[in-house]
């Protein structure tokens, strides 16, 4: 049996799909098992990461597990997971843990890999660099005007789609790889320009990139609740990347023997969150 934690998200909903499709036994863990339906062959089980005391159950009869990043909550779930004899996590980690400076993000992230790594559990850390989903929070400017708008429009990632996270998340998880950390990029360096410009492509309309100035699109992102921190790291980020080129790097198709999805494959996944109809 296989627990899945944060089975709802954007990576963990995949890992569940994928692993139920290799034919493996999946119990999920959530706060709100009724919020959600899973596929029929899932096992749903109440739980809190942030509550040790109701993991009970869910580490039950768990020799492997999926561990998504609750910043708050690693030590209990992994106190837990040693006295229910979990023989295998796979953590979903983050790129920024190998910058030379991680930031905010990168050293939250250390912090929990390092607690994987202190409890004696067997370990694999995945490090996804962006979400091409992150780039779903553009959809509303998308549907209502088309346009797009941001800071450092030149600015270059390698975005991964969470599909291919959760596949090397998989193989890790079926094919016991013990000690890995597998950094992840998706197979092109584009600009936020470029992606538009796909995505537009994609859904048959036209969109334009609007540059905004840094302080009017900081303060939008503390209106949508995200901490100062992470906004200041993500606005120097971009800045960092201007004009410049993304690394990208082979992991999926290393470990999963297929290329990694392109932005445009995941961008016609997504086109109906864009506004588009099927013709």
């Amino acid at each position: 049996m296989i627990l899945v934690t944060g089975g709802t998200g954007n990576v963990g909903a995949n890992v569940v799909r994928q692993l139920l499709d290799a034919g493996e036994k999946v119990r999920v863990v959530t706060r709100n098992p009724d919020d959600r339906s899973f596929p029929d062959q899932v096992e749903v089980v109440p739980g809190d990461l942030i509550r040790p005391e109701t993991l009970t159950e869910a580490l039950s009869g768990v020799d492997r597990a999926f561990l998504f990043p609750v910043f708050n909550a690693v030590d209990g779930f992994l106190e837990a997971a040693r006295k229910a004899g979990l023989r295998h996590v796979v953590l979903l980690s983050s790129s920024t843990v190998t910058f030379p400076t991680p930031g905010w993000i990168g050293e939250q992230h250390l912090r929990l890999e390092r607690a994987v790594e202190a409890s004696g559990l067997p370990w694999t850390f995945v490090r996804p660099d962006a979400f091409m989903t992150n780039d779903l929070v553009w959809a509303p400017q998308i549907i209502n005007g088309g346009v797009v708008r941001g800071v450092y429009g030149n600015a270059a990632l390698a975005p991964v789609d969470p599909r291919d996270i959760a596949a090397v998340a998989v193989r890790a998880l079926l094919d016991r790889r013990v000690g890995e950390a597998y950094l992840l990029t998706g197979p092109q360096s584009l600009t936020q320009l470029d992606r538009v410009r796909i995505i537009a492509e994609t859904i048959g309309r036209p969109l334009r990139f609007e540059e905004q100035p840094r302080e009017q699109f900081r303060d939008q992102m503390l209106l949508h609740g995200m901490p100062a921190p992470v906004i200041d790291e993500l606005i120097d980020g971009f800045a960092a990347r201007d004009g410049k080129t993304a690394q990208t790097v082979p992991t999926v198709k290393e470990v999963t023997g297929r290329p990694a999805f392109t932005y445009a494959q995941w961008a016609a996944h997504h086109a109906a969150d864009f506004g588009s109809t099927p013709a």
